[in-house]
């Protein structure tokens, strides 16, 4: 069981410190594959349930939302840059908020709930500090994304599944969310058209 969570964690981390903004949808579906491993774990017997919440998130977060993120990436134009500013003001900051999270989800790393309360208080942690630290519209997309598959690990640490409705309910906010944000991000940017009266305001202003 330990290892999605550690792979989820992994799919988290890793973008903020060495992630180009066109790798982000890859880790994406890192994570979307880690999350549906360990909910497959997690509730053991392949229920009707469990497998109709596990094709789901295969289905959505692992293939439908990467692959809108990427043309819609892809489609803006912009330069491949770093998903969060490498620097190592960036990288200390990022480092204490995992190793926060990690604190705040229990004092023994080898208890199963432990490391799965910490992988979440991570990447919650690390989309945060990606909002904070980017303002590229893609960067910003990722970073709601990660605290969306954040909140799914979450839910596999309950006892009991959630039920079907609410899964479903969830997926579509999920696809809206990718949907919208990756229409917003492909969108042409407006050209600024200067009239020549105001460029006769702004020249006579430098004078």
């Amino acid at each position: 069981m330990k290892l999605p969570l550690i792979l989820f964690l992994v799919a988290a981390a890793v973008p903020v410190f060495f992630g180009k903004i066109r790798s982000a949808p890859f880790w994406l579906a890192v994570q979307a594959v880690a999350l549906g491993w360990a909910s497959a774990a997690q509730h053991g017997e392949w229920s009707g349930h469990a497998l109709a919440a596990l094709v789901e998130v295969l289905a959505v977060r692992a293939v439908i939302a990467p692959r809108l993120l990427r043309r819609a990436i892809r489609g803006r134009g912009e330069p491949n840059l770093d998903l969060m500013p490498s620097n190592l003001f960036a990288w200390a900051i990022a480092i204490a908020l995992l190793v926060l999270a990690f604190e705040f989800g229990a004092p023994e790393m080898s208890d199963r709930p432990a490391l799965a309360l910490g992988a979440v208080g991570a990447t919650v942690a690390v989309a945060l500090l990606l909002l904070a630290a980017n303002d590229s519209p893609p960067a910003q997309l990722v970073a709601v994304l990660f605290m969306e598959n954040a909140i799914a690990l979450f839910e596999s640490l309950l006892s009991e599944p959630w039920p079907l409705p609410v899964h479903l309910a969830l997926s579509a906010i999920y696809l809206l969310t990718v949907g919208v944000g990756a229409w917003l991000i492909g969108r042409p940017e407006t050209p600024v058209t200067v009239t020549p009266a105001a460029r006769v305001v702004e020249e006579g202003g430098r004078s």
